[in-house]
């Protein structure tokens, strides 16, 4: 089995923590936390694992083998540094770190001490995203040709990170992983209703260089909760509502015709429209985050890159990065880097 520790028991640590004690692959021998009121009352239905208010206790345990990071993202880079220093795999909670930089630096490091980064992306494997996965690489969509999201709710208002850096990473990994193309350039605005500085609201489109464009709607000043994503291809269009309690997938055999036809000498765009049926695909309901762990403690224990490694968050850290240039520019298209 492979052990492993959790460092961070806040929002997202005892789900990981809950998800680590019940995967037969891994035992959870230490988690540690700054508050140990806080750990004590989490680990209360683990006695067997380890407490601790103090990292570097687990860093220097020679048994264990990885460390699941679940904390702000402005400590990820330090924490994942130790880690990695004392020879430990790392999860890394999304997104990867504060910047481009630190991200960079976290996989060279890794790559130099022979261990293995994993972003915790946790839709890439939800059940209704690895069914979409296997729709579009079918081709039952056809070409695809804009992918659109939106991701609204009200709260939880962030202290240190805007909307877009505490949402737009579930999407952007989504759109990564099945799609599988690298933007060239983005636009984005936003704005704040907290007199804080930090954006609420956000609106980002991705450019590419062909005619597939992405859009994510960001927001938490909704009244409404949702969770849709609409992907349309030039066959099908697909639409996932992960509130949908039942049919989260459709796949709607709707698409226009278009033909150019020369009418009194003049070449005139003719638009057909065609409405077929409506299809429903079972989606596998294993929690998410139970095939994540899984991952992890694979990709430790054959020593490969996991399905979302630090490349994978790497790439979603330099559109935020962009992103967060977008907004403070009033929407100036900003070039995405791909070095």
């Amino acid at each position: 089995m492979i052990k492993v520790a959790v460092i961070g028991c806040g929002y997202w640590g005892p789900n990981l923590i809950r998800n680590f004690v019940a995967c037969p692959e891994t035992e959870l021998v230490w988690a540690c936390d700054l508050d140990a009121v806080r750990i004590e009352k989490v680990l209360s239905p683990y006695p067997g694992v380890k407490q601790t208010t103090d990292m570097n206790q687990l860093l220097t345990d020679n048994d264990v083998d990885g460390v699941a990071i679940a904390t702000p993202v402005h400590s990820h880079y330090k924490i994942a540094k130790a880690a990695l220093e004392a020879g430990k795999h790392v999860l890394i909670e999304k997104p990867l770190a504060s910047s481009v930089d630190q991200g960079m630096k976290i996989i060279e490091l890794a790559k130099s001490k022979g261990l293995q980064i994993m972003c915790d992306h946790t839709f890439c494997y939800n059940g209704a995203v690895l069914k979409i996965k296997e729709i579009v690489d079918a081709g039952t969509l056809g070409e695809i040709l804009y992918f659109d999201s939106v991701r609204i709710n009200l709260g939880l208002f962030q202290p240190d990170i805007n909307v877009v850096w505490d949402l737009a990473p579930h999407d952007l990994s989504i759109l990564d992983f099945i799609i599988g193309k690298t933007p060239d350039h983005l636009t984005a605005t936003g704005v704040c209703h907290a007199g804080n500085n930090i954006e609420n609201i956000a609106y980002l489109s991705l450019g590419y260089s062909n005619s597939f464009m992405a859009h994510f709607h960001l927001n938490w000043l909704s009244p409404v909760k949702i969770r849709r994503t609409i992907i349309c291809g030039s066959d099908k269009m697909l639409v996932w509502d992960d509130l949908e309690p039942a049919e989260k997938i459709k796949v709607y055999d709707k698409g226009i015709k278009v033909q150019h036809e020369e009418r009194m000498q003049k070449e005139q765009l003719m638009v057909s429209y065609r409405s077929g049926d409506m299809h429903a695909p079972h989606v596998d309901g294993t929690e998410a985050l139970s095939l994540m762990v899984k991952e992890f403690a694979a990709c430790i224990r054959k020593n490969r890159p996991s399905l979302t490694d630090g490349e994978a968050g790497l790439r979603v850290l330099r559109i935020l990065e962009a992103t967060e240039r977008s907004i403070k520019n009033d929407g100036m298209t900003v070039q995405i880097s791909h070095e």
